[in-house]
């Protein structure tokens, strides 16, 4: 493999990384300190969370219209541009509005980045190589938490500085993005037109990809909080937070796990476990084993489930990669903006194990979605989806822009 693949694949995950690691997720780390600082109630910390996921489907509509016009390219530097200004207004924000303001810029920029780099890998990778690095380049949100969570670790109660030093490292990341995606088709006009937009398939992903959203964001928005109330430290919550990235990383094996076990089985077997590990740690945020085990499985178990829904979209989309993903990722967002608003209502209604348990049971029932097999698959002609119907007219070909030029 060439030099370029891996300068390929390194700048997307670290891309990756910085965009959910940093401007999305990071949030959760500093909920105590901000909750604090700016005088925030759970709902209000779940409504400015919401922030970030709005920011994030009004970006990614942008990025499914665009992607394909201006470049992968340009979108991809776009998104790294974009997750430093919304870090860098955090960094500044002396009041709850301009943080809320802050975190939805900074939302915005996974929104941006995920389509352009699936468009990128689609174009410059065979079709086996690519499910491979799309989901290798999606574990970089894994690596964005792992290393996010010993600067807040270190600098809890310097949090600006904290905040500073993520958006050196991004500005450093997006250099290295427009250094390696310098080679290759900028401008690919998808062939997806405005009737075949919804296709068999389509409802399902969507189902699917909401649902996932409802069923992380009490851990993403919340966890943080609930193991450091419990737990009695902040070593012990942020230690967590780094074991949930660490262990997301696995997530990069989520192709290879679909090749050995099927689609279907992956699906199932990854959605229980992220359900069961909402579950354990609303049940037993007071014992630190079950806490780490439970933030090491749903790290591994939501890089995974937005790996395996990248893949299921570019399986519906075969001919517009970054038009699937985006589509996907949209959905999740969406989910997860619905659902950190009622997260923290119930928070300050019931507690935090009822809360949690809630999104647990809802987030399980994404095992109900049937995933749509590979374009090359028998099953591709017809695909038996939740909410899809009528047949396919992809005829079961992989089916790529005219201009679509893969690396072989």
């Amino acid at each position: 493999m060439s030099r370029s693949y891996y300068s390929l694949i390194g700048a997307g995950a670290a891309l990756i990384g910085c965009c959910y690691g940093f401007a999305r997720f990071a949030y959760g780390l500093f909920v105590p300190v901000f909750t604090d600082r700016f005088e925030l109630s759970a709902t209000v910390i779940g409504l400015v969370g919401a922030g970030s996921y709005l920011g994030y489907c009004a970006a990614i509509t942008v990025a499914l219209v665009y992607t394909d016009r201006v470049g992968a390219r340009r979108m991809a530097v776009a998104a790294g541009v974009v997750a430093t200004v919304g870090i860098l207004v955090v960094t500044a924000a002396q009041s709850a509005a301009v943080l809320a303001v802050g975190i939805l810029v900074a939302g915005m920029s996974t929104g941006l980045a995920s389509p352009p780099l699936a468009s990128a890998l689609a174009q410059r990778l065979s079709a086996e190589r690519a499910d491979r690095a799309q989901t290798i380049v999606n574990a970089g949100t894994g690596i964005g938490v792992v290393v996010s969570g010993p600067i807040a670790l270190a600098l809890l109660g310097q949090w600006r500085l904290a905040w500073a030093i993520y958006g050196a490292i991004t500005v450093a990341v997006t250099a290295w993005v427009a250094f390696a995606l310098r080679n290759g088709p900028e401008v690919q006009r998808s062939r997806v037109t405005v009737g075949r937009r919804f296709r068999p398939g389509t409802a399902g992903l969507l189902v699917a990809s909401v649902l996932t959203g409802v069923g992380c964001i009490a851990i993403w928005n919340f966890g943080r909080d609930l193991i450091g109330a419990e737990s009695g430290g902040d070593a012990v919550a942020t230690t967590a937070w780094m074991l949930l990235g660490a262990a997301g990383i696995g997530g990069a094996f989520g192709g290879a796990a679909v090749q050995r076990l099927g689609f279907g089985r992956t699906w199932v077997a990854t959605v229980a476990a992220m359900a069961a590990a909402t579950a354990g740690l609303a049940l037993a945020a007071d014992h630190v084993a079950a806490i780490l085990v439970s933030a090491c499985v749903f790290g591994a178990a939501y890089i995974g489930l937005s790996g395996l829904l990248l893949l299921w979209g570019t399986r519906v989309y075969p001919d517009a990669a970054a038009y699937g993903v985006g589509l996907a990722f949209f959905a999740i967002a969406a989910g997860q903006a619905l659902g950190a608003p009622v997260v923290g209502a119930l928070i300050e209604s019931f507690g935090y194990q009822a809360a949690f348990l809630v999104f647990a049971g809802a987030g399980a029932l994404a095992m109900l979605a049937r995933p749509a097999p590979a374009p090359d698959s028998p099953a591709a002609d017809e695909v038996p989806v939740a909410g899809g119907d009528g047949h396919d007219d992809r005829g079961g070909r992989d089916h790529r822009g005219a201009g679509d030029q893969r690396e072989l």
